[in-house]
């Protein structure tokens, strides 16, 4: 996608362009059309948190539930600024539950009230499967 995103976009660079996601409030069924530039992923559950759809942000989980669902995910391609928010955790995504360096696939960003090292000490990943 990075390099589609490049030739696509004149004067950016391969190298200073990175993937970048929002969470959307909508569910599978909500979307009827692709946006105009990336992609839409479904299907990805939370592992050590739960999402809360209101304010789009981690939550804490709900008492014996152990994977919560996230919504849409539209992830694309920008070309790097340095500006860092401090209130996104990087969120690893996982093949399986059995997480290995062989079931990783790439990290998203997900807002949070806490600090993203509150997360990281809880082991907090997405997953594809939960099987």
């Amino acid at each position: 996608m990075r390099q589609e995103v490049t030739r696509a976009h004149k004067g950016w660079a391969l190298d200073s362009v990175t993937l970048y996601n929002d969470v959307t409030k909508m569910l599978k069924e909500d979307v009827m059309n692709p946006p105009q530039e990336g992609v839409y992923v479904y299907g990805l559950y939370l592992d050590g948190a739960g999402w809360d759809r209101k304010n789009i942000r981690l939550t804490e989980p709900t008492q014996k539930v152990l994977f919560s669902m996230l919504p849409v995910v539209h992830m694309y391609a920008v070309n790097v600024g340095s500006s860092k928010d401090l209130r996104l955790y990087q969120c690893p995504v996982y093949k399986k539950p059995c997480r290995t360096d062989l079931t990783y696939i790439t990290s998203i960003f997900l807002r949070t009230n806490q600090s993203p090292d509150y997360w990281i000490l809880r082991g907090v990943a997405a997953l594809c499967d939960i099987k």
